[in-house]
């Protein structure tokens, strides 16, 4: 076979794993052998640069850096959508397109309204040539590059459409989106906003390697034009879309009355919290395409089309106490306490103000009455205050001088906004620091979990991380509620963790900014924390993926001469963090690797290392791209979810046989 039939044939094989995969949930093949094949076609068209094509299956993990963003023409203009706020206001619409078209009997279609950003995708003789954002309607931004990484969106459609252009909404999953704030998190920086605002952001990337990591997803909802062919309907256009490949939204109807799409709307208004994607809202269109032509638009929106928006879920409450509360990095955060509201289908009680400028530019007191919405549907947020209800003699909110645990006076950095403690002595800082050195993603120290840690401090016994290795089983057995076993317990889980991994030990001493990713980037350059403390910022910033704030946060940290003796005070202690290279054999390479169940002979961390180090993927939960399930006793779910999807089952031994 030439190379050109070669790589025809392995770009046609992994586009249709591709939509099996992303539009119908139904895969034939491993997360494994699907990157086999990619890395096979790679490996072709990277010895055969004549064969190249920009909407190959590999631009789905990114291209080079896009320069400055080509502007587009939208012709037509792609406009806006008016809004109903009620089922008045929505029945006012239904009105004026009754006397627009003449005639009672109307055919609505219905939808969800996705909270996403608005795409025009133009394909031609089969393939995507160009695709642009909406910007103000009339001209957008070329992002073609950037959409290529979208993966349900296909690269290539039936070639027999010479012209096609549609529309759509690329948007970002809500576990997804958990799992980008988690990692922005785990960095130090504050958490994106809302799905909606990322997706937007994402496209504007210039790196698209950048953007496939963001793992955007597409819904299209319009057909412009398919050559010169003529649709009937939009539920025929869907038709056509859904034959040609194209991602839809999952949840539409044609309704056959205003009543209808009433009855649609009520439905959705309860159980959208269980999508898997963000929604505001359902979209309302005059089903017959000659009917919208009848109604036409303004120099804004469409006549024929209208989004019904659901009232954000909030509640009215009054404010009772605002609390300082201080955190592991000595940060001075305001919270509102007020009488519980049922919001979103959860009882609400608190919301963070975030940070002082926050409370001033709202000015929140205590005894103001206060609306409560949630925040993406997840994080309570105070919305507004209602003045005309504030009773009277309430005081300004006025940030502390002095920290509100341990009296220190407060500092706030030039460029910032956050008030801190500074005092590392503080008990709420000691007592934020202990947890996260204990947590399980640093020390991992079992037994030392919020309730053992106050009564540490409260009995003397811990003033900083270094204070658990002088922990003796004596001590403990004096507290409440412990015994002779429970101490022995802990003792042992400390004297374990002395030989815990380097990333662990970097990441417990809770360095502004450096997460797990982070801590581990720093130990496989460093190798040991001597090495590291030494580092200087220079030397730090030429690690991958280590910028100038997290280098001069780390270089700062151990400019502090009571940070560096605590580290000496851990090694007379005998605290020996191992340096293990991340990877050290390809014999798990490309597999996806879930451990459940109780091991008989390695901890299920101990494997998760082993995975990695052998180059393969741990992960937690079961789907059609796990390689094997690792199962010990008492496996449970996973296991029967492994068993229906006809996912390789291997016991502990097994396992361990694999790797030697």
């Amino acid at each position: 076979m030439s190379a050109k039939s070669e790589i025809e044939k392995l770009r046609r094989e992994l586009e249709r794993h591709n939509r099996l995969y992303y539009l119908d949930a139904a895969p034939e093949i491993s997360d494994y052998e699907f990157d086999q094949l990619l890395r096979k076609l790679q490996e072709l068209e990277a010895k055969h640069p004549e064969l190249a094509d920009p909407n190959s299956p590999s631009a789905r993990v990114g291209g080079a850096l896009i320069g400055d963003f080509p502007t587009v023409v939208h012709d037509p203009p792609m406009l806006s959508i008016d809004n109903a706020y009620n089922l008045d206001e929505l029945r006012e619409w239904h009105a004026r397109v009754q006397r627009g078209l003449g005639h009672d009997e109307i055919e609505y279609e219905v939808e969800l309204k996705i909270d996403g950003v608005s795409i025009d995708l133009l394909y031609e003789d089969g393939a995507l040539t160009r695709a642009a954002t909406r910007g103000d309607g009339v001209r957008g931004d070329d992002v073609t590059p950037n959409v290529r990484t979208v993966r349900s969106l296909p690269l290539r459609i039936d070639g027999k459409v010479k012209r096609l252009e549609v529309r759509g909404e690329i948007y970002i999953s809500k576990s997804d989106f958990a799992k980008i704030n988690a990692a922005v998190e785990e960095s130090g920086e504050a958490p994106l906003a809302n799905p909606r605002n990322t997706a937007a952001g994402s496209l504007r990337q210039k790196d698209p390697k950048l953007v496939a990591q963001r793992r955007l997803n597409a819904f299209v909802y319009h057909l412009v034009a398919a050559d010169a062919r003529r649709v009937a309907s939009q539920s025929e256009a869907y038709e056509i879309l859904d034959k040609l490949g194209f991602p839809l939204n999952p949840k539409r109807a044609v309704c056959p009355s205003i009543e209808e799409v009433e009855r649609f709307i009520a439905d959705w208004q309860e159980k959208r919290h269980e999508l898997p994607f963000e929604i505001d809202g359902i979209v309302v269109k005059v089903n017959r395409r000659e009917q919208q032509q009848e109604l036409g638009a303004t120099s804004k929106a469409p006549r024929w089309a209208i989004a019904f928006k659901y009232p954000p879920e909030a509640a009215k409450t009054v404010v009772r106490e605002i609390r300082f509360q201080v955190g592991r990095t000595g940060t001075v955060t305001p919270v509102a306490e007020f009488d519980p509201v049922h919001i979103g289908g959860s009882t609400v009680r608190r919301s963070t103000l975030h940070n002082f400028d926050e409370v001033s530019r709202k000015d929140i007191r205590v005894g103001d009455s206060v609306m409560v919405e949630k925040g993406g549907d997840v994080i309570p947020k105070v919305t507004e205050v209602l003045l005309d209800l504030r009773p009277a003699r309430t005081k300004r909110v006025v940030p502390p001088k002095a920290c509100p645990v341990c009296n220190e006076p407060l500092h706030q950095f030039e460029g910032e906004v956050a008030v801190r403690c500074v005092n590392q002595g503080c008990p709420a800082i000691v007592r934020e620091a202990l947890l996260h050195f204990a947590g399980r993603k640093a020390m991992d120290i079992e037994g030392l979990g919020e309730k053992a840690v106050d009564q540490l401090i409260e009995n003397g016994l811990a003033r900083d991380y270094t204070s658990i290795y002088e922990l003796r089983q004596e001590d403990l057995e004096k507290l409440e509620r412990w015994g002779e076993t429970s101490a022995a317990k802990l003792v042992v889980q400390i004297e374990r963790s002395k030989t815990a991994e380097l990333p662990r030990f970097i990441f417990a001493l809770g360095i502004r900014f450096v997460g797990e990713r982070a801590a581990k980037l720093l130990a496989e350059r460093f190798h040991s924390i001597d090495a590291l403390m030494d580092a200087t910022t220079e030397q730090l910033i030429e690690v991958p993926e280590i910028g100038p704030r997290v280098a001069e946060s780390v270089t700062f940290y151990f400019s502090v001469p009571a940070n560096r003796e605590r580290i000496a005070r851990l090694q007379r202690l005998g605290l020996a963090p191992v340096f293990t290279p991340s990877k050290t054999g390809d014999r798990l390479a490309g597999k996806t690797i879930v451990v459940t169940g109780t091991l008989s002979r390695f901890s299920r961390d101990e494997i998760h290392k082993m995975i990695e180090r052998e180059g393969g993927k741990a992960s937690g939960s079961v789907s059609s791209k796990t390689s094997y399930l690792v199962a010990g006793d008492a496996a449970g779910s996973k296991l029967t979810k492994a068993r229906d999807l006809g996912v390789e089952v291997l016991s502990e031994d097994e396992f361990l046989l694999l790797l030697s």
